[in-house]
């Protein structure tokens, strides 16, 4: 019987390493061995053909006195911070659906946050394009229809000195150089992420009911359990989504490139990292730059998740 047992376990091991090889070889191919041709290339003066004349760091070199490269950190830079700030509705969101005493409104809730993961990120891009349109967007229409649009002319003429608000003229907002930033600032109101709302809510359904029910018997209010109790008890959470955003905000290009071209808008004022080595790649056939690009930015996203895990602490 030992023995059956014993030989039934080879077996079944052998059946693992059967599935797991080939899933390593797909893993090297498709993962490791693209990043390993970028490092490989990024010492070439390549333009993506078989021909490749080896430059040694002159790539390099080039990268420290690139200009649009590190105006382009400046505007990233910008980005993340405004994304660590869209975090807030999110988690207030999940607190709020987590609160909610009875599951069946729960369940729905949840059910209304992913339905609209149904729609293809692609076509929210062009539904956003068209709201930031400036004789048909509804952004614009808000605006005159709030007079908003009074405040934003007194702000310009009193504060910005801008000049580009004015009465009567739709406001351009993916045209002009000013007004880009914060366009893409604006982009995804009312910054709820369906994804993001569900991790905060997994975390809070871990909290235990004894420790609400202790901070109702020391009488505490709604927002100090929110402070005390719930933010602290997610923070794991919160310290996955910041390194989803850091990864996701310095790599992402997508958005700035339906939005505004290759060109990052008027004035390149939404040039990011990403933007930039694809326009490098695919606009000037710079594949070799464009692969020294892509392992600076590998280098800036590393350090930025270290600080991330290293500051942002989780203390149960």
């Amino acid at each position: 019987m030992p023995a059956t047992l014993s030989h039934r376990k080879a077996l079944h091991e052998w059946q693992l390493y059967l599935f797991l090889v080939p899933s390593l070889v797909l893993v090297a191919t498709f993962m490791y061995f693209p990043a390993a041709s970028a490092i490989y290339h990024s010492f070439f003066d390549w333009q993506g053909g078989d021909a490749a004349r080896f430059t040694g760091l002159a790539n390099y070199r080039r990268v420290i006195n690139d200009v649009v490269l590190w105006r382009s950190f400046e505007t990233i830079g910008i980005l993340i911070i405004a994304n660590i700030f869209k975090l807030i509705p999110s988690i207030l969101l999940a607190v709020l659906i987590h609160r909610l005493g009875s599951e069946k409104w729960q369940y729905w809730y949840r059910v209304l946050l992913v339905l609209p993961m149904i729609v293809p990120g692609l076509v929210r891009l062009f539904i956003w394009k068209f709201f930031f349109d400036p004789n048909f967007g509804i952004l614009n229409k808000v605006l005159d229809f709030t007079g908003g649009k009074t405040l934003l002319i007194a702000l310009d003429h009193h504060f910005l000195h801008w000049g580009i608000f004015h009465a009567g003229v739709p406001v351009p907002w993916l045209s002009e150089s000013h007004l880009i930033i914060p366009s893409l600032i604006i982009w995804g109101f009312p910054w709820i992420g369906t994804v993001g709302v569900l991790i905060y809510l997994a975390g809070l359904q871990s909290i235990g009911t004894e420790v609400y029910e202790a901070a109702d018997l020391d009488g505490v209010n709604s927002f100090q359990k929110f402070i005390h109790i719930e933010l602290p008890l997610i923070m794991t959470q919160v310290r996955l989504s910041l390194v989803l955003l850091i990864i996701g905000t310095l790599q992402g290009f997508g958005l700035q490139f339906l939005l505004l071209g290759a060109n990052g808008g008027a004035g390149g004022s939404g040039m990011v990292p990403g933007l930039w080595m694809f326009n490098r790649a695919f606009s000037a056939g710079e594949f070799g730059y464009a692969c020294a690009l892509g392992m600076v930015l590998f280098i800036f996203i590393l350090a930025l998740t270290l600080l991330n895990n290293k500051y942002v602490r989780v203390e149960k």
